[in-house]
């Protein structure tokens, strides 16, 4: 209330020191280096890419798709060269903007949320979704590990994963799983574009383990 704390911005060690009345730390210049801009990218042999190169293919032929991201690693895949994502907001939304989406009138409207970010914060959407039977398409990447935070493991992953999705009720005829490597690019397209082609809620599970993963944890 007296103004040495900001009500708002960045709080920093150095303005509560200040506001403390402790003398402020040392610091050090770092000169600037000419060092070529690098943009964020998904990890080479990431199978995420994979995932969305299959995805841009099968929504092509469609005049407007919309597709929602959740927050992970492949939320990089609104960036060049996949540019496959057209919104991402919040961890958990991805599945809710999809279905609005649909509400709206959009049509392709797909979701695409990872297996530990499902866990967290897509299952409740996806219930909603299965019990309104909204024309919605989920990709669950599942690389079977938390990637973006440091490879933990995943709460879902494999073989709970696909019980808990077909425990929202999601009909096992539209339930998908494929596994997105470049020899299996065309198949996997086939399998997109199948399930696009339908009505109501729609699942598929593009499997295969982040490539950092495998160097901590072979098995």
């Amino acid at each position: 209330m007296t103004g040495e704390i900001p009500r708002t911005g960045e709080l920093t060690p150095d303005i509560v020191r200040e506001a403390l009345g402790l003398p402020a730390l040392p610091t050090a210049h770092i000169p600037e280096a000419d060092i070529a801009n690098r943009p964020p990218a998904l990890c080479k042999g990431c199978p995420h890419t994979d995932s969305f190169r299959a995805l841009n293919e099968a929504l092509s032929g469609f005049e407007d798709p919309q597709v929602f991201s959740d927050i992970g690693c492949y939320t990089l895949a609104a960036l060049p060269p996949l540019e496959a994502v057209h919104s991402c907001v919040a961890m958990g939304a991805s599945i809710g903007m999809a279905a609005g989406a649909a509400h709206a009138g959009y049509s392709p409207a797909v979701a695409a949320i990872g297996d530990s970010t499902f866990s967290h914060g897509g299952i409740t959407p996806l219930l909603s979704a299965v019990q309104q039977n909204v024309n919605l398409n989920v990709l669950v990447v599942d690389n079977s590990t938390v990637g973006m935070t440091g490879t933990q493991r995943s709460m879902s992953t494999g073989a709970t994963l696909d019980q808990i999705i077909i425990g929202t009720g999601i009909s096992e005829e539209h339930f998908r799983i494929i596994e997105p490597t470049p020899r299996n690019h065309a198949a996997n397209v086939e399998v997109m574009r199948d399930e696009l082609a339908h009505d109501g809620p729609r699942v598929i599970v593009a499997r295969r383990t982040c490539i950092e993963a495998l160097k901590v944890r072979p098995s």
